[in-house]
């Protein structure tokens, strides 16, 4: 885990992190001594729905208040419950009046409290009930409890935890139901049914650290922790080693689906049902990573379960500080509409309302719409469609094809050297590029690319394999290739019936693609690039029209960035840390040279 913090330790931090909150939004307001941040937008005449907890696990519960979602949150210290004093105060800043003035005043105030069931929660959040009540104050209070993974047996006299799948109920849908005047008795029973039909498990590869705290826990380095809590707590089972993110998924998933573990099957779910998806990032995931566990969730769910979710959530919800974990939350939208006497899209469009809420996601579900497309453009697969393929001339399939396959197995064959240059010089990933265009382009001359000779088909093709690669180099190369292509179009449709593929047709358009790249980049020649290679190639090219001489100019630009200093890319970051005289040649540069070689050497006298 990471111990090293910005604040030594947490004191006033809660604070300061509310306040910036409130800066940003301006329908927020912060009671800063209790600590409430509450709606200054939210109206008498609805339920008013408060939440509240420890912090630390923000965006829980501050980040869910506004319209359609909470109207206040209460925020005790790191993990430490909100005290009923500071529950009360959020019950005086968002006070609902719902009831007739008739020659006096009666005020019949709703009020919603839920909480995740902890303890102290429970304990304070229950004082602040039993004394709203006796203000006269009609109050409900919900536990959410989705946890799953420690099961019946052992959360017998407490009850399972709350967990990140709470968000579901009592910011998506309690408030929204509020927000559409839902009766106070009904708001009650769908918050009741949401926790009925919630299931959480999550896990982790270590514990969080709290600032300015010594002594924690920490898991090993080989293994994760299935069924962490949000509050350090140990977790079901430390596993070792590390299964891979799939089957890892599948242990979770069991978890919460499987109908034989009596122990934890809380809920039903048929591929029938119309589920709800949150994946939760516990702080200290990366994005890259938790899209990735999100999708080989969804992909599990569909392939082993038959459950296609039709809401699918992603982000920090409810976290645990830096926590290196996540859980699953699914949520049986279908069952919890029958609960409730309503409709599976009325629920959906509940949680899909627009919000002023700052942390609720903005997925977009609700504003998708299907866009006609003609059948002129292209395919699905980004290819082009199939009258495309044989517009423009054709050329010797068989000499072309060699001279490919044979540019390829020459650059492959470069690649230790291209790859041992660009680690010295730069982040070493300029070998497996080349070698990833060079199997995507054979790959494409396996399938049959060659056989109908149609030229401009070719060269997409090859364009679209450079492009899968991304990364500078593939970017220029794709440039020019597309450049190039685009040139002999034009030429092709100016001149269809006498234009011919020879090296002048070419030359000319290798340079006007060449000077069209030029306008995207600053390179030149003497700046250690693939430019080095690329220019001499292309103007030796239009000036001699003899292929052979440009490729030796490729080859006597490449060789030239041997001992010289960078002036474009990572290289550059090298700066006098080496000695320029010792610097080999521009990985980039090189690999174009020994491609256009090999390509020459494949043409075997057709040019």
């Amino acid at each position: 885990m990471s111990t090293k913090h910005f604040f030594p330790d947490t004191t006033g931090v809660v604070v300061k992190g509310l306040q910036s909150l409130v800066a940003r939004n301006s329908h927020l307001e912060l009671d800063e001594a209790n600590k409430v941040v509450f709606s200054r937008t939210h109206p008498t005449s609805k339920i008013s729905v408060i939440s509240g907890g420890g912090s630390g696990h923000e965006p829980a519960w501050s980040g869910y208040v506004g319209d359609g979602m909470l109207a206040a949150a209460v925020c005790g210290e790191v993990f430490a419950s909100p005290s009923t004093k500071q529950i009360m105060a959020a019950i005086q800043h968002v006070p609902s009046d719902v009831g007739i003035i008739l020659c006096g005043l009666l005020v019949r105030t709703l009020m919603f409290n839920s909480i995740t069931n902890y303890t102290g929660d429970n304990l304070h959040f229950g004082l602040a009930r039993e004394k709203a009540r006796g203000m006269g104050h009609k109050v409900a209070m919900l536990r959410m409890t989705d946890d799953v993974a420690l099961g019946r047996e052992q959360t017998e006299n407490l009850g399972r935890r709350g967990l990140a799948g709470n968000m579901f109920g009592e910011a998506g849908l309690v408030g929204a139901a509020s927000h559409r005047n839902w009766a106070f008795e009904r708001c009650t029973e769908l918050g009741e049914s949401v926790n009925a039909q919630l299931v959480t498990v999550g896990s982790s590869l270590d514990h969080c650290h709290v600032p300015g705290r010594a002594h924690h826990d920490s898991v090993p380095q080989d293994a994760y922790v299935l069924g962490m809590g949000i509050h350090n707590e140990p977790g079901l089972h430390e596993i070792s080693p590390i299964p891979s993110a799939e089957d890892l998924i599948s242990q979770m998933l069991a978890y919460l689906l499987d109908p034989n573990d009596k122990d934890r099957a809380f809920v039903p779910f048929k591929s029938s049902d119309e589920t709800g998806l949150l994946i939760n990032n516990f702080g200290g995931m990366s994005n890259f990573e938790l899209e990735a566990l999100t999708g080989t969730t969804d992909m599990l769910l569909k392939r082993d379960y038959g459950i296609a979710p039709v809401r699918i959530y992603a982000q920090a919800f409810e976290t645990s500080l830096n926590a290196p974990g996540w859980s699953i939350s699914l949520f049986n939208l279908s069952g919890v509409a029958k609960d409730v006497n309503s409709s599976t899209s009325e629920i959906i469009e509940m949680l899909d309302m627009d919000t002023t809420a700052p942390a609720w996601p903005r997925t977009g579900y609700a504003q998708a719409e299907n866009v006609k497309r003609s059948t002129a453009e292209k395919q699905g697969d980004g290819t082009a469609t199939a009258s495309a393929k044989h517009y423009g001339p054709s050329v010797d399939a068989t000499i072309l094809e060699r001279a490919l396959r044979k540019a390829c197995t020459s650059a492959v064959d470069a690649e230790p050297d291209i790859t041992k240059w660009d680690i010295q010089m730069g982040d070493g990933d300029c070998g497996e590029a080349v070698v990833g265009i060079c199997h995507g382009i054979v790959s494409k001359l396996d399938s049959g690319l060659c056989k109908d000779g149609s030229l401009f088909h070719i060269l997409d093709v090859v364009g679209e394999c450079v492009e899968e690669i991304g990364g500078t180099l593939g970017a220029i190369i794709s440039i020019v290739l597309a450049s190039f292509t685009a040139e002999l179009r034009q030429a092709y449709a100016e001149n269809q019936n006498s234009l011919d593929i020879d090296v002048k047709t070419v030359s000319a358009a290798a340079h006007s693609a060449l000077q069209n790249l030029m306008s995207y980049t600053s390179a030149r020649v003497g700046g250690r690039t693939v430019m080095d290679a690329l220019i001499p190639f292309c103007e030796t090219l239009k000036e001699k029209l003899d292929m052979a001489k440009a490729v030796d100019a490729a080859e006597k630009g490449a060789k030239a960035t041997a001992g010289m200093k960078a002036k474009f890319g990572r290289a550059t970051y090298v700066g006098d840390k080496t000695d320029s005289r010792d610097t080999p040649p521009d990985p980039g540069a090189w690999a174009a040279a020994v491609f256009l070689r090999g390509f020459l050497s494949g043409l075997d006298g057709a040019v």
